[in-house]
């Protein structure tokens, strides 16, 4: 942990340098950011270049084999990376999930899925597989661990995927294209196995008008993102101030509660910016991959929270949306979330802070479709019936700012200590009563009402509603007296209000 004094550079000079200065050390306290962008940046960039050109040749000359080519150069990546040893560890759960797909049962292959999964989560199984990585270099933890993660969900995608095929069985070969992809081997985002077959199948190459432009203005836009944060870490310590609870005690409540909110717009930050830089690379190879998650400040409602899109979709499509139905009984809703959350656990790896974060979520979004259908039944129904349009925002709007604040609290668990959610929740709402409660809601319900409005015109935007058509003219209608104008019903499966 860093000294009061160290940690401060960003208020007073450092070192004898002039305030502005960049010589002032830098926030290192984020390892998976600095690994990214500066530590091993010259091997990431060199890895993935080789995939563009590689990639970019094969698609000239033989656009039907490139996702042959995607397979062989990430085998041929990996295999320099960890060792052939590593590969074969790999190629073991592939034939052995792949071998149990044949029998399409779901229930079977999930099991198969998360024993594997959990091998890499308790000991002598984590020792034992570690072994089998050749070579001792910093990175070599990181990659072993999210390398296996990322294969054993790939592959229950494909043996969940295999299941539900009518005709026959995938191809083995398929599976090892889809998992030894390497934009997506160690870091992911996932992409189910039947999204990515569509897409590196597809014969028609043809890129839509300026599609090459934009993506060359994304990439622009995730360096300039890059150098901005970079940057920054030589005057904001945000990552490291969390970590002194002494110094925290001496923030005045509109600091700490902007400290919280910061570093929860920072890991989104983080999460667009290291998707994005492989998505960008995927799309040069014609895919469509995971969009960056929505950002912290959008996020009002618990069903839209996630930091990672690809597992998001996975866990929805597999195992939330399987079991949940159409998520309008309490009971199937439940059951559904816990096993998602029980999923997730797993996937993060079982510990108290884990733990924590897993059930404030998983209450949260129960509590969401209980309130749901508390206000569904009378009276709240005739009430808010009664009610104009806006006066139903404003309440609801109401009810989402706290939703906010929950959301905001229950993910710094993940990020940062209990500590520092526990004194950030002391001071907005009981230390900072009335004054700071106050203005804190006050602002956050105003950033509601407008990202409700926003949301509004892009869902009319997206899905306008259609005009009813001109009645025909003939002569009763002619000689008839005139009637008002025809007003368009609306189609409840098309409300924009919410």
């Amino acid at each position: 942990m860093r000294s009061t004094s160290t940690a401060l550079c960003c208020v007073w000079p450092c070192s004898g340098q002039p305030a502005g200065s960049l010589k002032c050390q830098a926030d290192t306290a984020d390892f998976e950011w600095m690994m990214w962008f500066s530590t091993f940046r010259e091997h990431i960039l060199f890895a993935l270049s080789g995939h563009v050109l590689f990639a970019k040749i094969c698609s000239m000359l033989a656009p039907q084999y490139r996702s042959l080519v995607y397979m062989v150069y990430g085998l041929l990546a990996v295999w320099t990376s960890m060792g052939w040893t590593y590969v074969s560890l790999m190629l073991s759960h592939c034939i052995l999930l792949y071998s149990i797909s044949l029998v399409k049962i779901r229930w079977l292959c999930f099991v198969a899925g998360f024993c594997i999964l959990a091998t890499f989560k308790c000991e002598p199984f984590i020792s034992w597989q570690a072994g089998f990585v050749e070579g001792d270099f910093e990175l070599r933890h990181i990659l072993f661990y999210s390398g296996c993660g990322f294969t054993i969900m790939r592959c229950m995608s494909f043996a969940l995927e295999n299941c539900e095929r009518k005709d026959g069985n995938y191809n083995i070969l398929e599976l090892l294209k889809y998992n030894f992809y390497l934009p997506f081997f160690y870091f992911g985002p996932i992409m189910t196995f039947d999204t990515f077959y569509e897409q590196v199948n597809k014969s028609d190459l043809t890129r839509k008008e300026r599609e090459l432009w934009n993506i060359s203005l994304q990439g622009l836009i995730h360096l300039g993102v890059i150098i901005v944060v970079d940057v920054l870490f030589h005057f904001m310590y945000i990552l490291t101030i969390p970590s002194d609870i002494k110094l925290l005690k001496h923030l005045s409540d509109w600091s700490l509660v902007g400290l919280a909110y910061v570093n929860l717009v920072y890991d989104w930050v983080k999460a667009a910016v290291m998707f994005g830089v492989i998505n960008t690379v995927s799309r040069l190879d014609h895919l469509d991959p995971p969009k960056p998650p929505k950002c912290i400040t959008m996020l009002y409602v618990f069903s839209e929270t996630h930091f990672d899109r690809g597992i998001n979709e996975w866990l929805c499509k597999y195992v939330y949306n399987y079991l949940g139905g159409k998520h309008e009984n309490v009971v199937e809703e439940l059951v559904a979330t816990l096993c998602t959350f029980g999923v997730t656990i797993l996937w993060l790896g079982p510990c108290e802070i884990v733990l924590f974060w897993a059930f404030f979520n998983c209450f949260g979004l129960n509590f969401e479709l209980w309130t749901i259908k508390v206000f569904s039944m009378e009276p709240f129904a005739s009430f808010e019936t009664a009610m104009s349009e806006a006066m139903s925002r404003r309440i609801r709007a109401i009810f989402n700012t706290f939703n906010f604040w929950c959301i905001v609290l229950y993910n710094l668990m993940a990020l940062n200590s209990l500590d520092f959610v526990k004194l950030v929740a002391k001071r907005l709402l009981l230390k900072g009563f009335p004054i700071t409660t106050i203005i804190v809601m006050f602002v956050t319900y105003c950033l509601i009402q407008v990202i409700k409005e926003q949301e509004r015109r892009q869902a009319l935007v997206d899905d306008p509603d259609p005009l009813p058509p001109a009645p025909p003219l003939n002569a009763a209608t002619a000689t008839s007296p005139p009637t008002a104008a025809p007003q368009a019903v609306a189609d409840p499966s098309k409300e924009k209000a919410e």
